[in-house]
């Protein structure tokens, strides 16, 4: 399927642990819910990686509510579990699943990208670029917090005003 949505693409199927050691860039997508597992069965393949955590501690059925894990963040919680050998950036939490499938272009809000090492955190902000989208540097992996918290105030918008792609944009700053 991804090879007929992306022509001449090379994509192919592995389990987590071989597709973390491949790349020198590993995106993580998963519930919350397998979260620290996904993570504990990988952690040796991703050292010396740049990992972007696009997790979000939503916890069924109040997704709706803002839910931190008790580490300040999802993110947070994956340096903490995987240690300095691996540079954790966070971002993509506040842009629609359904504008990340590659059908919308261009995506019509921002990125934030947090991350404690300032270079890797600007790898994922070309990513995001590169992805047809505004990365923005949004500080420490701290203040990944503030992209977790968005997304389930952006669920909640989506639900009440009957729309499935509501995102952000950050006024004032200068286009690329």
């Amino acid at each position: 399927m991804l090879r007929e949505a992306i022509p001449g693409s090379a994509a192919s199927g592995m389990d987590n642990r071989a597709a973390a050691g491949r790349g020198d860039i590993v995106v993580l997508t998963v519930p919350y819910a397998a979260h620290r597992a996904t993570l504990e069965s990988v952690a040796d393949a991703l050292r010396g990686k740049i990992l972007v955590d696009v997790t979000v501690p939503l916890v069924p059925p109040q997704v709706a509510r803002v839910q931190l894990p008790p580490e300040g963040s999802a993110a947070v919680a994956a340096q903490m579990l995987l240690g300095p050998e691996v540079k954790v950036v966070s971002a993509f939490q506040n842009v629609s699943s359904h504008l990340l499938d590659g059908q919308a272009t261009p995506v019509e809000c921002d990125v934030l990208v947090c991350g404690d090492d300032k270079d890797a955190r600007g790898v994922v902000v070309e990513l995001a670029r590169d992805a047809g989208m505004r990365g923005i540097h949004g500080g420490a992996l701290a203040n990944s917090a503030a992209a977790e918290a968005l997304t389930s105030v952006l669920i909640f918008i989506n639900r009440r005003y009957g729309v499935k792609t509501s995102g952000i944009r950050f006024t004032g700053l200068p286009e690329d």
